[in-house]
């Protein structure tokens, strides 16, 4: 099964880049046993500055075709990370892919959120996107270590 996140804004050389990498990378070496990643990182950007219309078209576009489609919004469920662990083991096991998507500074257009599969908040506090971006990456991991039995996890 393949992971994939699509995110609006092009993060360059920085502490956030390197914790993405390396959440991804250890997710990637962990998983490959359990049927779990590849894992990547898809970034589009809005040059017009068009806004959030224009960023849903280019980001529909990144999301690979029969994919489950996760949006991360502030309307979405909340869930612990057993309960996203069992949410990635259940996709797995239906032999999908599946893209998270992280819209802009203005959030996910209604027409691509309402195609997505699930939608997950990060709670009710507002996050910077390129931090939800470290922190999507870190529950990926976190939810791989959970479902093959690691202590990573202490809950």
């Amino acid at each position: 099964m393949k992971l994939t996140i699509c995110a609006v804004g092009r993060l360059r050389k920085s502490p956030e880049r390197a914790l993405i990498d390396d959440y991804l990378s250890r997710f990637e070496k962990s998983g490959r046993g359990m049927g779990l990643g590849p894992a990547q990182l898809i970034e589009v950007e809005d040059k017009k500055g068009l806004g959030q219309e224009a960023e849903a078209q280019l980001l529909s576009r990144a999301i690979p075709d029969g994919s489950v489609i996760v949006t991360l919004d502030e309307r979405g469920s909340l869930i612990s990370s057993p309960e996203f662990a069992q949410k990635l083991g259940s996709w797995r096991d239906s032999a999908r892919d599946v893209t998270f998507v992280i819209g802009g500074a203005d959030g996910i257009a209604p027409d691509l959120r309402a195609k997505a599969d699930f939608s997950i908040s990060f709670g009710k506090m507002v996050w910077p996107h390129m931090l939800a971006r470290v922190m999507l990456a870190e529950q990926i991991y976190r939810a791989g270590q959970i479902i093959a039995g690691t202590p990573y996890h202490r809950a």
